[in-house]
């Protein structure tokens, strides 16, 4: 069988941010870390971890939309090209849509509808994509400030699914909508899968990505500590690899709410070898080193005691 080339594919990627000490003293602060992910045809990927992992900063480099003082390496591929920053121009917004986690991505002076229909899309479209969302024909009319901040993140989730984008990038699309609307937003971006589209999904709400998606990537202080089917969450943490992962599952509400001792580091402050090590009760010599992600039981994982 041929093997088709995933539509995102990161290895190793690093993102630092050149900042100024005292004076004129400057010092490179890593962000991101050796993150590995990647995204095929037809599924969402879902990214979950706590504040702070570095999820909405990978989808700024995804789309290239980084501020001038960051630094990125690794090996970032779109359908197995290089993604260079001048592809990343061209893609963005076309074949790569980004439904951000922040209204203010709105355009303040443009109506909604306008803003929708950009130059991707038809009035048509828009108009089906507000009536999925239950935003009444009225609301084109409106300007952003006019909006509630549900509506407006309704609006947001309309730009991306209008297109015909192959990977959409969704940023915390949920937040601010009813229960009935955020599954019907998962509703929507798992068509959108099915249809062949890539979805990486940023997300707090676990529960929902357990349900829509096909792949979870745990992120933890910058880097990817292990990759699994959404399945693997419903079967408990036995089918589950690292340790981090365990642990979150056993922290939600539904799990027990059992927390661990420790915080995640900071940027800045971040150990050598294995991240998670100063908190796991598995911690020897070896996780200082430097741990590869490796495949075992059809997901990867970030840890040498894994098994």
């Amino acid at each position: 069988m041929e093997h088709k080339e995933p539509i995102l594919d990161i290895k190793n990627l690093s993102v630092s941010f050149r900042m100024y000490e005292k004076g004129l003293e400057q010092k490179d602060l890593k962000v991101i870390s050796n993150l590995n992910i990647h995204v095929d045809e037809g599924e969402i990927l879902a990214i979950v971890g706590s504040s702070g992992s570095g999820k909405s900063l990978l989808a700024s480099t995804v789309l290239g939309i980084l501020p001038k003082n960051a630094s990125v390496t690794g090996d970032m591929r779109y359908y197995g090209q290089p993604m260079t920053i001048e592809l990343q121009q061209r893609l963005r917004g076309r074949e790569i849509a980004l439904v951000p986690q922040s209204v203010e991505y709105l355009d303040p002076l443009m109506k909604t509808g306008k803003q929708v229909v950009g130059v991707r899309g038809t009035k048509e479209k828009q108009r089906l994509a507000f009536k999925r969302y239950g935003l009444q024909r009225e609301v084109e009319e409106l300007y952003p400030f006019q909006l509630s901040g549900g509506m407006a993140r309704r609006v947001l989730v309309s730009t991306a699914v209008i297109g015909d984008a192959k990977l959409i990038v969704a940023d915390e699309p949920t937040p601010g909508m009813s229960k009935a609307m955020a599954e019907e937003a998962m509703s929507n971006f798992r068509t959108l899968a099915d249809e062949g589209k890539g979805i990486i999904l940023i997300t707090h709400d676990i529960d929902l990505a357990f349900e829509y998606a096909d792949r979870i990537a745990i992120f933890y202080a910058g880097t990817t500590v292990e990759t699994a089917l959404a399945e693997d969450f419903g079967r408990g943490p036995e089918a589950l690899r690292h340790p981090y992962s365990k642990a979150l599952w056993e922290a939600l509400p539904q799990n027990g709410f059992k927390p661990i001792p420790g915080t995640q580091p900071y940027a800045g402050s971040i150990p050598g070898g294995c991240l998670f090590a100063p908190r796991c009760l598995y911690k020897t010599e070896e996780c200082l080193g430097e741990i590869p992600m490796r495949t075992l039981r059809g997901g990867e994982v970030c840890c040498i005691h894994a098994d």
